[in-house]
């Protein structure tokens, strides 16, 4: 494994972000999708985006919330996307994951491998027996990654920050991860 790897996947490995990332990270989060479901993670411009390369790299070195990584492919380099975990406000001890991958790799089955090595991290690393996916309603795709990685429906949740159209939220969980102490 590349000792710049935190984690490898079959296909993937995640690292810190380092500042060249920033034109991918900007391009990957502009794409048309990111900005329907996700629109409160779209950069403004390439500085925003090399802001947060930068921000997110600082609390992965510092092992704090928002743990967001680089993924790569493994073959490559190329940065395909991201993923990350965030505190859930008010419960210490649970998280929400998100992944994003970007438009030209979609369909090749990867947001579904980050996201279970991503979930499986987050038990292992920092302990988190709880884990939330939230999915902007209609958003298909996500739901799919998220069920085929055991998330089960537990909720919608309407008027959500994050949800600008107000159709509301599913919120999928996962709980009681088996810790595997496979990484580094």
């Amino acid at each position: 494994m590349n000792n710049d790897y935190i984690f490898e996947t079959e296909h993937l490995a995640v690292r810190k972000f380092v500042p060249e990332d920033a034109v991918h990270l900007y391009e990957n989060h502009k794409d048309d999708e990111v900005k329907k479901w996700i629109p409160g993670e779209c950069y403004e411009d390439l500085n925003e985006a090399r802001e947060c390369a930068y921000f997110f790299a600082e609390c992965v070195q510092n092992n704090r919330l928002p743990y967001v990584l680089a993924v790569v492919l493994k073959e490559t380099g190329e940065l395909v996307g991201d993923t990350g975990i965030n505190e859930v406000e008010g419960k210490p001890d649970e998280v929400e994951i998100g992944f994003v991958i970007g438009s030209r790799y979609r369909g090749r089955g990867y947001a579904t491998e980050i996201l279970k090595h991503m979930t499986d991290h987050a038990a292992s690393h920092f302990g988190f027996k709880v884990i939330y996916g939230r999915v902007m309603k209609g958003n298909e795709a996500s739901v799919r990654v998220l069920e085929k990685n055991g998330y089960s429906f537990e909720s919608v949740e309407y008027g959500a920050e994050d949800d600008p159209y107000g159709n509301g939220m599913m919120v999928y969980k996962t709980e009681n991860i088996p810790a595997h102490n496979d990484e580094r």
